[in-house]
C-alpha cells in the first residue's frame, strides 16, 4: 500500500515518502525534471476532479464554476510571485506566452528585436517569423559560456547603442531568467533593469523560473513575463503564468488564437456576439479565460500543487524555502561528484553565478576532433546517440548538448533525487562515453 504523507509532519527531500508520492515507474530514475516536470499523486487527483466536475455538468462548469476556480488558481499563483492577481493569467506554456506578446506588438520600420545567443529555439523561430511577416528586424547578442555577469550586461548595453547610433529602435528585448540548455542562471534582474532605464520593453522567458528560484514581480516590474508552472512547480502539462502589468495590458489586446474574449477596435460596424456570460473583470483577464475549447484542468490544479508544496521539508525549512535550499544545494554537489567521476569539469563562470539554480553542466570525457572531426552535424548525432541509449539501455534520460567545441551534460536537481542517483548517474555516462570512444556511436 502506498505510503501517504501527513500534512502536520511534512516529507523530508530525499525520502522514499515523498519519492513515493510522484507516478514513476520503479525501473526508471527521472533526472531531467527541468524539460517537462511532473506532478504528485495528490495534483493527479485534483486534475482528474476538474475533468471530472466538467464531464458531469459540461455548460454549467465551463461556463459558470470554471472561471470560478481559475479565479482561485490565479490568486494562488499570484501570491506566490507577490504579483497583483489582475496582472497574472495562464496560458499553455512559455512558447505561447512569447508568442502572445510578440504577436500584440505593433512593430514600425526601424523596430529592433533584441535577443541573446542562448535563446530557447522556438522563440528564436518566433523572432524570426515576427522580422519576415512584420516591419521588425532582430539583433542577436552573441557570446558562449562561460561568460561572467558583468560580460553579458556589457554586451547587451553595446547592442543597444549599435541600434541606436544606426538611427533604429530598440523595441524589446528578450531573455531568459535560466537559460534551457545549457542550464546556466542569467543575471535577469540586472538586464530588466537596463531595458528600464532605456525604455526598451523587457520580455522575460522565465520557462524555468516560478519553482525554480525565488520571484517577486512587483520588485523586478519586468513589462512582460512568462514562466511554466508544470516545469517545477508539479502542475499537469500545460500550464504557464503570463504576467502582464496593469500598464501594458493594453498592449495584449488578443489572446493565441483569438477567441471570444478580444474587444474589436471600434469602427461603426455591429459589435461581435460574445455567447459567454457577462463578467465584471478586465478585459484583460476575460481575455485569456477561455481561449478556445481545451482541457483547462491543470490550471486549475494550481492551488492542489502549492498545498503539496507546503509539506515538503528539509534542514528545518519547509515549502519554498525548502524545496529550493534542498534543489540547489543538491545541483552544486552533483554536479562536482559527477565531474569528479567523469575527471572533467562543471560549467561555471569565475564568480560563480552560473550555477545559482536547480541546474549543472558537466562536460563528457569525449574528443570532439577525434569523434566529429570539428563538424557539429556530427557532434549532434552522437549527442542523439547518447540520449538514446539512457533511454533504451538505463532507464534514464539526461540532457545533452554539445557547446564551445564539448559535450555537456545537463543533471537537474529534484526534491526526489538524492545523491545516490547522481553517482549512478556518473557511473552510467561514463561507460556510455567509453561505448562512444570505441566507435559505437558511429556504427
Amino acid at each position: 500500500m502506498l505510503e501517504t504523507y501527513d500534512k502536520t509532519t511534512g516529507m523530508e527531500c530525499g525520502s522514499e515518502l515523498l519519492k513515493n508520492q510522484f507516478l514513476f515507474d520503479p525501473a526508471y530514475r527521472n533526472l531531467n525534471h527541468g524539460s517537462f516536470g511532473t506532478y504528485p499523486r495528490s495534483v493527479r487527483d485534483a486534475l482528474r476532479q476538474s475533468q471530472d466536475e466538467c464531464e458531469a455538468r459540461p455548460d454549467a462548469y465551463i461556463r459558470y464554476a470554471y472561471p470560478k476556480a481559475l479565479d482561485v488558481a490565479r490568486e494562488a499563483v499570484a501570491s506566490l510571485v507577490n504579483a497583483p492577481v489582475q496582472t497574472v493569467v495562464f496560458v499553455p506554456n512559455a512558447t505561447t506566452g512569447i508568442n502572445t506578446v510578440l504577436r500584440n506588438i505593433t512593430f514600425a520600420k526601424g523596430d529592433i528585436i533584441l535577443y541573446f545567443a542562448t535563446i530557447y529555439g522556438a522563440c528564436e523561430k518566433t523572432v524570426t517569423h515576427i522580422c519576415e511577416t512584420t516591419a521588425a528586424e532582430s539583433l542577436k547578442i552573441d557570446y558562449t559560456y562561460p561568460v561572467s555577469d558583468d560580460a553579458l550586461c556589457e554586451a547587451f548595453e553595446k547592442a543597444v547603442s549599435q541600434v541606436k547610433a544606426a538611427g533604429q529602435n530598440p523595441r524589446i528585448a528578450i531573455f531568459d531568467t535560466i537559460v534551457s540548455l545549457p542550464g546556466v542562471r542569467v543575471p535577469f534582474e540586472r538586464l530588466i533593469s537596463a531595458c528600464r532605464q532605456h525604455g526598451i520593453l523587457s520580455l522575460v522567458d522565465a520557462a524555468h523560473g516560478i519553482g525554480h528560484i525565488p520571484f517577486d514581480l512587483t520588485q523586478l516590474d519586468p513589462d512582460f513575463l512568462v514562466s511554466n508552472c508544470h516545469k517545477w512547480l508539479y502542475t499537469p502539462r500545460g500550464c504557464a503564468l503570463l504576467y502582464v502589468p496593469e500598464r501594458n495590458q493594453g498592449l495584449i489586446r488578443s489572446t493565441l488564437p483569438t477567441s471570444h474574449g478580444f474587444v474589436p477596435l471600434p469602427t461603426g460596424g455591429a459589435p461581435i456576439n460574445n455567447p459567454l456570460p457577462p463578467s465584471t473583470k478586465s478585459a484583460f483577464v476575460v481575455n485569456f479565460e477561455f481561449v478556445g475549447t481545451v482541457d483547462n484542468a491543470p490550471y486549475t490544479s494550481l492551488p492542489a500543487a502549492v498545498e503539496f508544496r507546503k509539506a515538503i521539508t528539509w534542514q528545518g525549512k519547509s515549502g519554498e524555502d525548502a524545496i529550493m535550499s534542498y534543489t540547489q544545494d543538491q545541483a552544486r554537489k552533483a554536479g562536482k561528484l559527477v565531474a569528479k567521476i567523469l575527471n572533467t569539469e562543471v560549467l561555471e563562470n569565475a564568480e560563480g553565478t552560473l550555477g545559482n539554480c536547480n541546474f549543472a553542466n558537466v562536460k563528457l570525457p569525449l574528443d570532439s576532433t577525434m569523434l566529429a572531426g570539428g563538424e557539429t552535424g556530427k557532434a549532434v548525432k552522437i549527442a542523439q546517440w547518447i540520449a538514446n541509449k539512457l533511454v533504451d539501455e538505463y532507464s534514464t534520460f539526461i540532457a545533452i548538448i554539445f557547446h564551445a567545441g564539448a559535450w555537456w551534460v545537463r543533471l537537474s536537481a529534484q526534491v526526489y533525487l538524492t545523491m545516490e542517483d547522481w553517482e549512478w548517474a556518473g557511473n552510467i555516462l561514463k561507460d556510455v562515453c567509453e561505448r562512444v570512444s570505441k566507435g559505437e556511436a558511429s556504427e
